[in-house]
């Protein structure tokens, strides 16, 4: 199977250094050098498209940027890429979910995928109104993506469960294609909802051993289902010419990290509800030692920012077989992201892509339009041929 690659969309701005932000910290705590402008987002959508991404995941919280509206602006100014749009099921009701992916696949020509995110953080949740534990959180959703499937099916929905109830709910025009649904999670309660209900299960870049048992958990509760599942995970690249320049760029960003700032992250992030998270923290403790925790997987990026905490680091042939390694233990699709996005987007894709389309792993999505051969360049290094 040919492995599929998604970037991401910063929708609380950019930076040369880690920009933080995510589970368990303030609103404000994102920002960068760079503002997550239309015009700074449509440069990183249009590095995407071209360089072979297929989709951009966009992230949810009061920490960033809508997504829906966010993409919706930026599906206008591509013609290929799709939309990875993060939301939060208690926020908006499941007519209307159902309803607005309907119109954004129609109005993109199917560039929609979702990836429903249940909230980790009740104090974040009670913010927007929604007042459920985190268990109720996942009972919901299960509850919620019940309606939504039955929706693009086609059926009239009356549904009365613990926490929603709909009568006589149609959708008027079906999305098409459905768009297919991405959801990560640790716990036992994220476990059954992505059996029943998801697509693709992703999962944080923890070590291949960890990340084998998370897929084998997740596989076996789909079976359960009669379901089977993708897999994917969710990693920041740095990938360069030699291992010493990445591992100097890794360097370079722990260097920027204040002590202050990295303990006053890091004690937002202890209270964090998410099972995720916590499992990120464990990999690093707080400390700034020993952050490569297997090779080539550094879990620097997680003292200051909530959310996938880890980046494979190392030339570009180190993360080529470092992907290849995930997709042996069923990994098929990476959404990856680094600081800045566009160049590391470019980073990744002009120096391991390549090495993965001459194993065989991956080909550009316009490649049986376009001939599938890459342009010969004069005096390229022929890792990169």
């Amino acid at each position: 199977m040919t492995l599929t690659f998604h970037w991401f969309l910063p929708t609380y701005g950019d930076s040369r250094d880690i920009v933080g932000g995510g589970h368990g910290l303030p609103a404000g705590s994102a920002g960068g050098a760079r503002p997550a402008t239309l015009a700074y987002l449509r440069q990183i959508v249009h590095a995407a498209e071209q360089l072979g991404f297929v989709g951009a995941l966009t992230p949810t919280g009061a920490w960033c940027e809508d997504a829906w509206l966010t993409t919706a602006m930026l599906a206008e100014t591509t013609e290929r890429l799709k939309f990875l749009v993060a939301f939060r099921p208690g926020l908006i009701t499941p007519t209307l979910a159902a309803q607005m992916a309907a119109t954004f696949q129609r109005h993109s020509e199917g560039r929609l995928l979702l990836n429903v995110v249940t909230g980790g953080e009740s104090h974040e949740q009670r913010a927007y109104g929604d007042f459920l534990d985190k268990d109720a959180r996942y009972a919901r959703a299960d509850e919620f993506l019940h309606i939504v499937r039955a929706l693009w099916r086609g059926e009239t929905v009356d549904f009365t469960g613990e926490h929603l109830r709909v009568e006589e709910a149609r959708l008027n025009r079906l999305p098409d294609p459905v768009p297919d649904i991405y959801f990560g999670g640790s716990s036992a309660a994220a476990g059954r909802v992505a059996a029943r209900h998801v697509d693709t299960y992703l999962t944080w870049g923890e070590p291949p051993t960890a990340v084998a048992e998370k897929i084998a958990w997740v596989n076996g509760l789909a079976a359960a289902e009669g379901r089977t599942l993708r897999q994917g995970i969710r990693l920041h690249v740095i990938s360069r010419d030699t291992s010493e320049q990445a591992w100097a760029q890794a360097g370079r960003l722990l260097d920027g990290i204040d002590s202050a700032t990295l303990e006053n992250v890091q004690a937002g992030l202890a209270r964090s509800e998410s099972e995720g998270q916590k499992r990120m923290l464990a990999l690093h403790g707080g400390s700034r030692d020993k952050l490569e925790i297997y090779p080539n997987l550094w879990a620097g990026v997680g003292l200051v920012r909530g959310g996938a905490g880890t980046a494979l680091v190392g030339s570009h042939t180190e993360v080529a077989d470092r992907i290849e390694e995930y997709h042996r233990l069923g990994i098929t699709e990476f959404v990856l992201s680094g600081h800045p996005h566009i160049e590391e987007a470019y980073w990744f894709g002009e120096g391991v892509l390549p090495i993965l389309r001459s194993r065989g792993l991956w080909q550009h999505p316009q490649a049986s339009q376009d001939g599938g051969e890459p342009a010969s360049v004069p005096f390229a290094p022929a890792a990169a041929r």
